[in-house]
């Protein structure tokens, strides 16, 4: 076993370790924060796709989280209330289960990070980073005129969603849940790395004059990694959703865009683990420092600006050394 799957494993083992705890003495709280920090972390393995295989550095993936929660909000909203969504002729039915609405929001994001990728991957460098944050923000704006759906108020959801055969509001069942929606996509992560499609993604972020003079499209290869990228992230978006039982537009703005690059960061940048680890930092360190000190934020800038200059490889790195492709 290399010292990075064994850092690996022991971040899982915590991972089921701490809510058992919590659960066992009585502390649903700390239950609910390491359900956040797997939310955030099944968020960030989305992006990592794009970013740490990809070399796609998107400013604008707060998109996916949002249309995965406002997926949530609408559906619910309107099967609690038993009003139907009318769209033209056709009436939509809204839904309370979970299988139901993971799926409309991953269909949902897809489809919008395929039109988006369409469109932003015509550039490169600095101007995609502005692109993709150009349709974050008009998404934003949009939400907060959507009055249909609570504007800049938001969409208050008052009963959790089902789920067959668990209760989902036991902090617990709703957990495990979420981690296994997590180990899902950490493992559908290091399949695609570990493909023949991860390759030429890799090669393409790398080296992309010669993934075109051998005849492989690697501007495809990035679509389509964008598109499982958005996929994931918007499904992150509804369990968030589901989580604080409440949509909002800020779900689409540029500061969650920025707060999912910095868990990559943190935790390290094409590791495997990298978003997990660095999800679970910014949630210990907002919990703790947050309560000490209102501007907390200061020193998260300050170990960013640490993890940049000295740790490049992030957490993981730090712990495992040098990166091995997903290990």
């Amino acid at each position: 076993m290399t010292r990075e799957s064994f850092v690996n494993l022991a971040l899982l083992t915590a991972l089921v370790a701490v809510p058992l705890w919590a659960w066992v003495a009585g502390e649903p709280f700390t239950i609910t924060l390491a359900t956040r920090a797997v939310i955030f972390a099944l968020a960030a393995v989305g992006l990592n796709l794009a970013l740490g295989l990809g070399g796609m550095v998107s400013f604008g993936h707060a998109v996916f989280f949002g249309l995965g929660g406002y997926s949530m909000g609408i559906l619910a909203h309107h099967a609690q209330n038993f009003l139907p969504l009318y769209d033209g002729l056709i009436v939509i039915e809204g839904t309370k289960s979970m299988p139901v609405i993971w799926l409309v929001a991953i269909v949902v994001s897809a489809l919008a990070a395929l039109l988006i990728g369409l469109l932003s991957l015509r550039t490169s460098g600095v101007y995609f980073i502005m692109i993709t944050l150009a349709f974050g923000q008009m998404f934003y704006y949009f939400a907060i005129s959507w009055r249909a759906y609570g504007g800049e108020d938001g969409l208050s959801i008052w009963v959790r969603n089902d789920f067959p055969g668990l209760n989902t509001l036991a902090p617990i069942q709703f957990y495990g849940l979420c981690f296994a929606l997590l180990l899902a996509a950490l493992w559908l992560s290091a399949r695609i790395a570990r493909s023949s499609f991860g390759l030429v993604l890799n090669a393409a972020r790398q080296v992309p004059g010669r993934v075109e003079t051998v005849g492989l499209d690697g501007q495809r290869a990035k679509l389509v990694a964008f598109v499982i990228s958005g996929a994931i992230t918007g499904l992150a978006g509804a369990l968030f959703a589901d989580l604080n039982r409440f949509v909002s537009p800020t779900m689409f703005s540029w500061h969650m865009s920025g707060e999912l690059i910095v868990f990559i960061i943190l935790g390290g940048a094409a590791r495997l683990f990298g978003p997990v680890a660095g999800a679970v930092l910014f949630v210990a360190m907002e919990h703790v420092l947050g309560d000490l000190w209102d501007h907390w934020h200061i020193l998260l800038g300050a170990l960013l600006l640490v993890i940049v200059l000295f740790a490049r490889g992030g957490l993981i790195g730090l712990l495992a050394g040098k990166a091995r492709n997903h290990d």
